[in-house]
């Protein structure tokens, strides 16, 4: 199978690397460059995925480090909140943790997120380097440096912007993960093909069927593609004061759908509602066509992604969204499609577009 890496750079300069292995037979010798040789390192992993990648990282980790601990929390979006942290924080004290030691994040995205944030702020910052399982956190929130937990219910209102060490990739921990929860990373890479790289969008298209099936070489491809679009947006705006914001795409009413749904639902699967969304009002605007729009939700339909939802209400779906943390000034930041594979930011989506997009993501009429 294939293998990849990646440097991400910050501000022109090198800062972190991405590996893209088949197991973690390469971790120790990563991890052994942070000189870990007297130093500590805690896994932060959760219940799910702990069973399945605990004792193989640990025995890597082992032969590089001095001691090796595990802190692992229940699984779900419901526990990415400051009573994990201040947990995380408390075990860390406890066991002697100082600024010198590490922490892993073994997990999805929301261990990702959470370990990021406690290492942004644990001593006023410790290192830490992130193990993705999930699809979604090995092509979204593993890279850039994004980190934080939900505030609340508010999705993500709570962060920091800080850069792991590296990021390692054992690409075979998808295979270990439920098909829906495998199927959500869908809505994250459709993203990028959308907002940035109609020929890589064309070749999910073509090979979906591949995809759906885990084909070893076509999965680590996709990956390794979708990281090159992220890697692109990441490195021109890493604090999103412009272009990243596009990334964004699905998310301003997805987030709100994650909301309200109570987190039933899984965030890829909130981003393609929202890019159904999104799609629905490019598509009124007139800057994609009827035929494109039914092709998009065509192809999220293919992939098995849900395009409409039901239990809530257009009301409902614009107060959240009006609380989102992507609002500037009082107004909605909406990102759109100027065609397939090219995206814009636009702050003057209206009230009443949102309330028709709801519409038609809740199968009404308006």
């Amino acid at each position: 199978m294939l293998q990849k890496q990646l440097d991400i750079l910050y501000e022109g300069t090198p800062c972190y690397d991405i590996w893209l292995e088949q197991d973690y037979g390469r971790l120790a010798e990563r991890a052994g460059k942070l000189g870990l040789e007297n130093r500590k390192v805690c896994i932060v992993t959760e219940t799910n995925v702990a069973p399945h990648h605990v004792e193989p990282v640990t025995k890597a980790l082992e032969t590089v480090a001095g001691k090796v601990v595990t802190f692992t929390f229940p699984a779900g979006e419901p526990n990415k909140n400051l009573e994990t942290v201040q947990s995380l924080y408390a075990f860390l004290i406890e066991e002697g943790f100082d600024r010198n030691d590490v922490l892993a994040a073994l997990g999805g995205g929301v261990v990702g997120d959470l370990t990021g944030f406690a290492a942004a702020t644990y001593l006023r910052g410790i290192r830490f380097f992130q193990l993705p399982t999930s699809l979604l956190s090995m092509v979204d929130s593993s890279i850039g440096g994004k980190t934080g937990v939900d505030f609340k219910a508010y999705k993500n209102m709570v962060g920091a912007f800080y850069m792991p060490q590296f990021v390692y990739m054992n690409i075979a921990a998808l295979w270990t993960l439920p098909e829906r929860e495998y199927r959500s990373g869908f809505g994250e890479i459709l993203k990028h093909g959308l907002i940035k790289d109609k020929v890589f969008y064309a070749w999910l298209v073509k090979n979906c069927d591949g995809l759906l099936a885990l084909e070893g070489e076509l999965v680590t491809e996709m990956v390794y593609r979708s990281l090159l679009v992220k890697k692109d947006v990441v490195e021109r705006d890493p604090k999103e004061k412009g272009e990243r914001a596009l990334l964004n795409f699905g998310h301003t009413l997805g987030h709100a759908v994650e909301k309200l749904k109570n987190f039933s639902l899984l965030h890829g699967e909130c981003v393609s509602i929202g890019m159904a969304a999104a799609g629905y009002i490019s598509c009124e605007r007139g800057s994609i066509t009827k035929k494109q729009f039914e092709d998009i939700l065509s192809v999220l339909k293919k992939f098995r992604l849900p395009v409409s939802v039901g239990g809530i209400g257009t009301d409902d779906i614009l107060s959240a969204a009006s609380k989102d943390k992507k609002m500037d000034a009082g107004q909605i930041k909406f990102v759109l499609l100027k065609e397939i594979g090219e995206a814009y930011l636009d702050l003057a989506v209206t009230k009443q577009e949102m309330a028709r997009a709801c519409a038609f993501i809740l199968n009404e009429t308006y």
